[in-house]
């Protein structure tokens, strides 16, 4: 058979957005052929992910990932994404890590004899953040810092602050994203990041306010309300702003705790201590990963109550997104506590989303899974739950839903 002949394609092209499906397909096959794919991306740390499957071609010789099973390998059965969400870090414990949104993240895809392992064919995807046009401006305004992404356009847009998790720094690809969708969206850094303390003693409630307050007055952003999505440590920030801050319409907390946690919060003359762990709480796994799912009591024990955000409050609608494999910390203990409380004051406000066999970090679709990383507030690395595909179902959800629950609660208000 000659090589020649074979191709591997990346439709509907090698370029796209790294929220959208692409469908891989190899052709010019010997008819019923065994041929194995692999697909390889480097982070911004330098860590490289990988995972691989393998593949009969049919009678034609083609194999398409959306109609073939995968015969083993990182995963099995029909999934056209596979090679995307199955990928493997190669140095254990790390998370999928990208800085600069203004580049692709690029998966390298192969096709390999499955008899002799000879490489027949190969492509990459170049996954984008931008659309054409979006506008991506650091921003230093004041106390604030982060990005500012702008769509094309004649907007004015809905805003967005995006929030994202303990670890200090700056997370643009979510925010990018969204922003893609037709949102300005305010990447926003909180600590350790230009000038913002590295390890904060207190976190002031005041410097969110001033960072909603630069956003709705920038001339693409249409009020009155704006949104917030968060996830993990910012989901509580999120919680905290929608109690506390006017002007928020819309809240999405991902696998965030209701009660304040790490790190003291100020806001005026008020204190929210953090809730404390239960030490005895913690385990050992058998791999030696921490594991503080129940480190955290039920924040609305009467003990504990210094620490709960007042969620009944704030007037706006939230979206709850719990993964009940969480290792991180009891999510869906947190998110029934907050349905009960806006529920004993009337409030109907809100939504639960529950994803069975998800675990912590709920990002973009197609991300690499992150069963286990660094836990800057625990100094040791931690399990964090969750089954590859599930999670990656979760996202693929998820996603939907939070452009859906903002499209519903932000685009609706007439300015």
């Amino acid at each position: 058979m000659a090589y020649s002949q074979i191709r591997l394609k990346i439709l509907p092209s090698v370029r796209c957005l790294f929220d959208k499906l692409v469908q891989v397909k190899v052709e010019g096959l010997a008819p019923h052929k065994p041929i194995e794919l692999r697909s390889k991306l480097v982070d911004d740390r330098g860590v490289i992910f990988k995972a691989s499957a393998l593949y009969k071609a049919d009678e034609t010789g083609q194999v398409d990932v959306c109609r073939a099973p995968s015969l083993g390998g990182s995963f099995t059965g029909v999934e056209p994404m596979g090679l995307f969400w199955a990928m493997a870090p190669e140095t254990p414990h790390s998370k999928f890590l990208k800085k600069n949104v203004l580049s692709p993240t690029l998966v390298e895809i192969k096709a390999l004899s499955g008899e002799s392992g000879e490489l027949l064919a190969s492509e990459t995807n170049e996954r984008t953040y931008l659309t054409e046009g979006m506008k991506r401006i650091p921003v230093q305004e004041g106390r604030i810092r982060g990005v500012l992404f702008v769509p094309p356009g004649k907007g004015p847009f809905p805003g967005i602050v995006d929030l994202y998790t303990l670890g200090g720094g700056l997370t643009e690809p979510r925010a990018s994203l969204l922003a893609n969708k037709g949102y300005v969206v305010l990447a926003l850094a909180y600590y350790g990041y230009q000038g913002l303390p590295k390890n904060p003693k207190t976190l002031d409630l005041e410097y969110f306010e001033e960072a909603v307050n630069y956003l709705r007055r920038q001339p693409e952003v249409k009020g009155p309300g704006i949104g917030i999505i968060s996830i993990s440590h910012s989901g509580g920030l999120a919680l905290s702003m929608s109690s506390f801050l006017s002007g928020i319409s819309a809240t999405v907390c991902i696998n965030g705790c209701i009660a304040n946690t790490v790190i003291p919060l100020h806001y005026k003359d008020i204190v929210i201590p953090p809730l404390s762990p239960v030490l005895e709480n913690i385990k050992i796994t058998d791999s030696g990963l921490v594991d503080i799912r129940n480190a955290l009591p039920d924040p609305t024990l009467e003990k504990n109550r210094a620490s709960l955000f007042p969620l009944e409050r704030a007037s706006c609608q939230f979206l709850f997104a719990v993964s009940e494999d969480d290792h991180n910390w009891n999510s869906s203990l947190f998110a029934e506590r907050a349905a009960e409380i806006l529920r004993s004051h009337g409030k109907e406000s809100f939504q639960v989303l529950t994803y069975p066999k998800a675990g912590h970090f709920l990002e973009v679709p197609h991300m690499p899974f992150c069963p286990s990383a660094f836990h800057a507030a625990v100094g040791h690395d931690v399990v964090f739950g969750g089954e590859p595909k599930a999670h990656s179902e979760a996202q693929l959800d998820l996603w939907e839903r939070v452009q859906a629950f903002f499209k519903s609660h932000l685009d609706s208000k007439s300015t």
